[in-house]
């Protein structure tokens, strides 16, 4: 299925970037996603770990992504995933979802809801394939289409 692009740029497959910022050295959670991202049919951009919010997003907006997951076992998703919000903002890309994974206690991730990211996913869910469907979901939304409704 082809998914609609931002205005003035054309239309390409869903496509999922895959962000690891801060100091966190551990990619295992990251990388799981972006297999799975791409064996369910989503172009993948990774561009590895300990990335600044700055590289994030000038990677989501040069390669037109349809959804910005960011993984941080850090605890630094206070500060770095508000910083990335403000960046996608701030370059005309405030439409893109971000989901964040990640050791994030229940307040923070109500917090980084309330900031703007669509979804949270903690240790607690570790179903891949509900996760990928949750980002397909996300980008339906903000595409205004409805979510699929997948038989259990």
């Amino acid at each position: 299925m082809e998914w609609p692009s931002r205005p003035g740029l054309p239309t390409s497959r869903r496509s999922l970037l895959v962000g690891k910022p801060g100091l966190d050295g551990h990619s295992n959670g990251a990388e799981q996603i972006a297999v799975r991202a791409r064996d369910a049919g989503f172009e993948v951009v990774y561009q590895g770990i300990r990335l600044t919010p700055e590289q994030i997003v000038s990677a989501a907006v040069a390669e037109d992504v349809h959804c910005v997951g960011l993984s941080i076992l850090s605890g630094s998703h206070a500060e770095l995933v508000p910083d990335v919000l403000v960046r996608l903002r701030e370059s005309g890309a405030a439409d893109i979802p971000v989901i964040v994974g990640g050791i994030i206690p229940h307040s923070d991730a109500e917090d980084l809801k309330a900031a703007g990211v669509a979804a949270v996913f903690t240790p607690k869910d570790f179903g891949i394939t509900e996760i990928i469907g949750r980002i397909v979901d996300e980008i339906r939304l903000v595409n205004k289409l409805d979510p699929l409704e997948v038989p259990a």
